[in-house]
């Protein structure tokens, strides 16, 4: 078979994740569909049944709960059991020289599905696309993305590296089996840097959404006098890697479907005065006693206004969470911050 960068970034790849038993993994996606099915079912039923009382209303019908349907394998309720964090390979201690050392975890076992046939979120599948960057760039991935940091003003982003002095390190916890809080235990993340080994502050995930939009949409504005600065990435790279991958799908937003590293919503609206889909792009992090996201929800332009603003990109909301708890569903928590902060800049 043929595994290409474009499979792994969208986890297409049939590489598995740490569960190493595909007919448990296959049982835990039919449950998560059939729970997507009733909830699809019971909200067309809602649907028909208001389209068919006629009742006039004075305003828009307020937007519904968001992502009340959210999987309810990722509730947020604070320190739940959750099953992925059984496995084994979480609490690997063994300390890797480099991330091409660490594919000896995972590089002789089978493939769950040919590539590019179906989606499985896979930390190795990042691991493997980390030793194609060191072996591209010449370079450990790890100073590659040390460096790429730097560029980004990222100053407070580094290695979670368990022997390093690291000014402001957070402690982090879990709930144990009788629900009391404990520190996280130890693990050494050198098997998978790519996939969960950094360490951030909320400054910095801003600063890196805020390159990222900016990069997005600075191409949809008129660089007069050449005053507006050409963004980190060009803007057809972050339109590519904000935009859904066929046969891809989103555990933590059910309205989302994968891209390229991002889940993504698309915009979309079906009936006046009701529910607005607005695009917007999202990841969560989860790791032994921590939980993140960063949320991009990018202000819809009006092209014709764009040459008139006296204001240059990045122009929409971004909210970041950090949490040093480990199972916190955080995603629908940002996207209503965002909202909120979005509707105050509309209101303005």
């Amino acid at each position: 078979v043929t595994i290409t960068t474009r499979l792994l970034v969208s986890h297409l790849s049939g590489i598995r994740h740490y569960e190493k038993d595909i007919t448990k993994v296959k049982e835990e996606k039919e449950k998560a569909n059939r729970a997507l099915k009733l909830t699809k079912s019971h909200q067309n039923k809602e649907q028909k049944e208001k389209e068919g009382k006629e009742i006039e209303k004075t305003d828009c019908v307020k937007q519904k709960k968001e992502h009340d349907g959210e999987t309810k394998s990722r509730n947020s309720k604070p320190g739940r059991k959750d099953k992925e964090f059984e496995q084994e390979e979480y609490y690997l201690k063994e300390k890797f020289e480099s991330v091409i050392e660490s594919l000896k975890i995972f590089k002789n076992d089978p493939l769950f599905f040919k590539p590019g046939s179906q989606f499985l979120y896979s930390t190795y599948g990042f691991t493997l696309l980390s030793a194609v960057v060191e072996r591209a760039s010449g370079q450990k991935f790890t100073d590659y993305m040390l460096k790429m940091f730097r560029d980004l003003d990222m100053l407070s982003t580094v290695l979670d590296d368990n022997e390093a002095m690291i000014y402001n390190r957070a402690r982090c916890y879990v709930y144990n089996k009788k629900g009391r809080l404990v520190n996280a235990p130890y693990v050494d993340n050198s098997y998978k840097w790519a996939g969960g080994g950094f360490l951030s502050s909320v400054g910095d995930l801003l600063k890196f959404g805020n390159a990222l939009l900016y990069s997005y949409q600075a191409g949809q504005f008129k660089n007069g006098n050449g005053k507006l600065l050409p963004g980190y990435l060009k803007p057809g790279t972050v339109a590519m890697m904000w935009t859904p991958v066929p046969k891809t799908e989103v555990s933590w937003d059910r309205d989302g479907k994968y891209a390229m590293a991002w889940a993504v919503v698309e915009k979309n609206q079906q009936y006046g005065c009701c529910r607005q889909q607005r695009h917007y792009a999202s990841h969560t992090g989860g790791a032994v006693g921590a939980s993140s996201v960063l949320l991009i929800l990018p202000e819809e332009l009006d092209p014709e206004a764009l040459g008139t603003w006296p204001v240059a990109p990045p122009r929409g909301v971004i909210v970041t969470i950090i949490c040093n708890m480990q199972s916190v569903s955080l995603n629908s928590t940002a996207l209503k911050i965002a909202r909120e902060f979005d509707k105050e800049k509309r209101a303005q």
